[in-house]
């Protein structure tokens, strides 16, 4: 056995699109970060599919924009359409236009080549080490850090850590300050801590078909839920190129049977879309399951994406909560790494993240049970209740609104998404987004509301928190911030580096006090980790 020289701030266990957006973030921050990965190389098929504007601010963050990446993700500028086995329409969503994250409401993307842009970026940081075919084991726990047992994988003749002689000389001890376990949903950082599985015993097979198409691929444009009893499917674009189908495995078909190329191509044929006009990408069967990990953090390690929750994928929220949970606790832990705040602020990250997943899993499933309805009457009985709701002008219930469980934030607005509008600026005269210009984490002040005291202003800064003022920072292109601040009832609000609003305030000394809060909440004496200087 053998103990690496360097400790670095974050280990990373798993380089799956969560693992990789974490570490991209610590590593932008200026943090080190190892990632630990047993498989040599990326999944090379695509899986998930879309994502909102949210995700998409959360890339612009990251330093990664889809406007910019147009062979990886596409906006749908669209509806979004339900229909029965007859071709009358059950339910319509609206993906039209612009989100007040600033980004289009909906993007279908190919999973393989944003990867690719997240490796390029994640790698070209001088701060990230990656280390492929491993596995990673936690040994041990203390006050300042994490001891993990990096060996070569079971492929290569070692499993658990232990060669197969016996003896653990081919076995590396690295210390980090966190441990972040991305290992999807058979993680193995899970089971080492023995942390149990909440299974909600709510599964279903899904056939998944991507193809590209050819000349003479009829055309076709719309995402779309064909509630058919005799077979539930689902075709929607598949990214820039792509065009994907779903079909629900019936009971008695053998998951071997469908995934002939010509049962594949007989699914298909309805289409219109044959070997002669489109190429088989892939065709797997996947199970989508639902439940969560009972524990999300074990004292310094901390379980996220598929590791920590899955959800069914009809209301396209998998990949996009992994997303969230690598933002939410990767801002907390520069903050710690960085001595700017105390370890008690991530006790947040499970709490907030748990009930905003939770809505979410809750949401999808439901989704699924208007979907996966094989039973011809059961069917008939949803298409007469969702025909009529939608002749009386009912709606459906929404997806519920991102919203934080309890944790870094106050007042009745604080936990709440915030909004980006599109401004202008004497560097900028023509309209740009607000966090390209001031970031994402700020003190936004409404035009002739006070700045605070110079003191507070620097307290804000030391967090990574700016104050902007419209009118005097900044012209609100587009009337963004006029309205929010008018239905928010406010005069300032206080935005997190995740998109979240910490509180608002309604006149100068309401924000003073918003402010104080603000570095209560966060402010500790003691520095934590390996890396103590601050970060800009």
């Amino acid at each position: 056995m053998t103990s690496h020289p360097d400790q670095y701030d974050v280990l990373i266990v798993g380089m799956g699109p969560v693992g990789k957006m974490a570490g991209l973030l610590l590593a932008r921050a200026g943090h080190s970060v190892l990632i630990a990965e047993r498989k040599t190389t990326s999944y090379p098929l695509p899986r998930a599919v879309a994502h909102d504007a949210e995700i998409a601010r959360l890339l612009q963050h990251a330093g990664l924009r889809v406007d910019g990446i147009p062979d990886a993700v596409e906006p749908y500028d669209d509806l979004y359409v339900w229909v029965n086995a007859d071709e009358e329409v059950l339910h319509q969503v609206d993906w039209r236009g612009i989100d007040p994250s600033g980004w289009n409401n909906t993007y279908f993307y190919n999973q393989p080549a944003l990867e690719a842009h997240l490796d390029a970026d994640l790698l070209a940081q001088p701060t990230v080490t990656v280390r492929r075919g491993v596995t990673a084991t936690v040994r041990a726990q203390d006050g300042d850090g994490v001891d993990v047992a990096i060996a070569p994988a079971a492929s290569t003749g070692v499993e658990d850590g232990t060669i197969e002689d016996g003896t653990d000389s081919h076995v590396e001890i690295i210390r980090a300050s966190f441990v972040l376990g991305a290992d999807g949903a058979n993680s193995e950082t899970r089971a080492d801590l023995g942390i149990q599985w909440n299974d909600l015993g709510y599964f279903f097979d899904w056939l998944v078909i991507d193809v590209v198409p050819r000349e003479g691929f009829p055309a076709m444009h719309l995402a779309k839920q064909i509630c058919d009893p005799a077979r539930p499917t689902t075709v929607v674009p598949g990214g820039p190129g792509r065009r994907r189908w779903e079909f629900m495995r019936l009971e008695g078909e053998t998951v071997e049977e469908l995934t002939r190329p010509e049962r594949i191509w007989e699914l298909l044929a309805p289409f219109g879309v044959w070997p002669e006009n489109a190429d088989l990408e892939r065709g797997v069967v996947y199970t989508f399951n639902s439940g969560w990990a009972e524990q999300w953090r074990d004292h310094r390690v901390f379980l996220l994406g598929d590791a920590a929750h899955q959800m069914p994928p009809f209301a396209g929220q998998g990949l996009a909560a992994g997303f969230r949970d690598a933002l939410n606790l990767s801002w907390k832990l520069d903050l710690v790494l960085r001595g700017a705040a105390g370890e008690a602020v991530l006790d947040t990250f499970v709490a907030e993240r748990q009930r905003h997943v939770a809505d979410f899993i809750d949401f999808s499933m439901s989704l699924g049970r208007i979907i996966c309805i094989t039973d011809p009457d059961a069917a008939a009985a949803r298409d007469q209740d969702m025909i009529a709701a939608r002749q009386a002008g009912r709606e459906p219930e929404p997806p519920p609104a991102p919203r934080l469980g309890g944790g870094l934030h106050r007042g009745p607005q604080g936990g709440v998404l915030s909004r980006q509008g599109r401004i202008t600026t004497d560097e900028h005269p023509d309209p740009v987004r607000f966090d390209d210009v001031f970031g994402a984490a700020a003190l936004i002040l409404r035009a002739g509301t006070p700045a605070p005291p110079a003191d507070l202003i620097d307290d804000l800064a030391s967090f990574g928190v700016r104050t902007v003022v419209e009118g005097s920072d900044f012209v609100d292109a587009d009337g963004t911030y006029a309205k929010w601040f008018e239905d928010l009832g406010a005069r300032a609000v206080l935005v997190r580096p995740d998109f979240y609003v910490y509180g608002t305030a309604i006149d100068e000394a309401s924000a003073i006090e918003l402010i104080a809060q603000f570095t209560s909440d966060l402010a500790a004496p003691t520095v934590v980790g390996a890396r103590a200087e601050a970060v800009s």
